[in-house]
């Protein structure tokens, strides 16, 4: 089955998370567990943890089919040694927040090394943070974002993403997702080379490391390496490419997580991908 939302506003608390989801009809979502763009925030009260697990409870929506994302501050790859620590520190704090909700995956984007230092170097950092984390969390799995190459940011290759999984060295404690949008700006032709592209992950990666995938069209052209997110079918990958992730038993049972730059579209987003899914019945595999 294919597992279709959007990352939700968690406004008021993040009990309102799922009831948000339920509201554009989503069977799955993303989230923050606090604000995104501060380092402090008080810990999760024990109503709001209740609250929402009794709210995913109810609308029906498992925790494997829940995508948390860490803060936009962190960057477990930053050269300097006091700032990268506040972000393991950080990061840390948002798997815990993730165990109190009863969740199951954190979805980060890797880091940065600023032009500072090299990507080899960078990787090792970004490793030996996500070991920490592993450390202090008992099942939490931390899902690598794919990234689009912007700037200094790793991540943007299938290989950068199994270098840092290599040097976790827990590959049970370790998952990918994959954003459309950062794909084709990285480079990986989607829409011209839909099963080149996926079948280089499986053999870089493997699907059994997929968690989670971010729809996205993009406003970036292929290889701008430039992280525009656009409207699906409005941007450079247009609805086909999404026509057949629908039909893909490849990515059945994960979140597909709309991010697109226009939240009233969400539900009609929502509604076209499941329909391109009922004009096929359940999908075909594509190889």
């Amino acid at each position: 089955m294919k597992y279709v939302g959007a990352h939700v506003s968690i406004a008021g608390g993040v009990e309102n998370a799922p009831l948000n989801a339920e509201q554009i009809g989503a069977k799955a979502f993303a989230m923050f567990t606090k604000n995104q763009r501060q380092w402090q925030a008080k810990p999760l009260e024990e109503q709001s943890i209740r609250s929402f697990r009794e709210n995913l409870e109810r609308v029906g929506i498992k925790r494997q089919h829940v995508l948390p994302h860490d803060g936009y501050l962190i960057n477990l790859g930053n050269p300097d040694p006091g700032k990268r620590q506040n972000s393991v520190k950080a990061f840390i704090d948002e798997a815990q927040r993730v165990e109190q909700l009863g969740l199951l995956f954190l979805n980060f984007h890797p880091g940065s090394h600023l032009r500072e230092i090299s990507e080899e170097h960078c990787l090792d950092l970004i490793a030996a943070g996500v070991r920490e984390a592993v450390a202090q969390t008992s099942e939490v799995v931390f899902v690598l974002e794919s990234t689009a190459g912007q700037g200094s940011n790793i991540g943007y290759t299938f290989e950068q993403l199994a270098a840092i999984i290599e040097r976790v060295g827990v590959r049970e404690r370790m998952g990918v997702c994959l954003d459309t949008c950062h794909l084709y700006a990285a480079g990986y032709d989607i829409k011209g080379n839909y099963h080149e592209v996926f079948t280089h992950f499986e053999q870089v990666l493997g699907f059994d490391l997929l968690k989670g995938m971010h729809l996205n069209d993009s406003k970036s052209t292929l290889g701008q390496k430039l992280d525009r997110h656009n409207s699906l079918g409005e941007g450079h990958l247009g609805w086909e490419v999404f026509r057949q992730i629908m039909r893909d038993t490849r990515f059945n049972n994960i979140p597909l997580v709309l991010e697109t730059i226009d939240s009233e579209r969400w539900p009609e987003e929502i509604a076209q991908l499941y329909r391109f899914l009922a004009e096929d019945g359940e999908g075909k595999r594509q190889s």
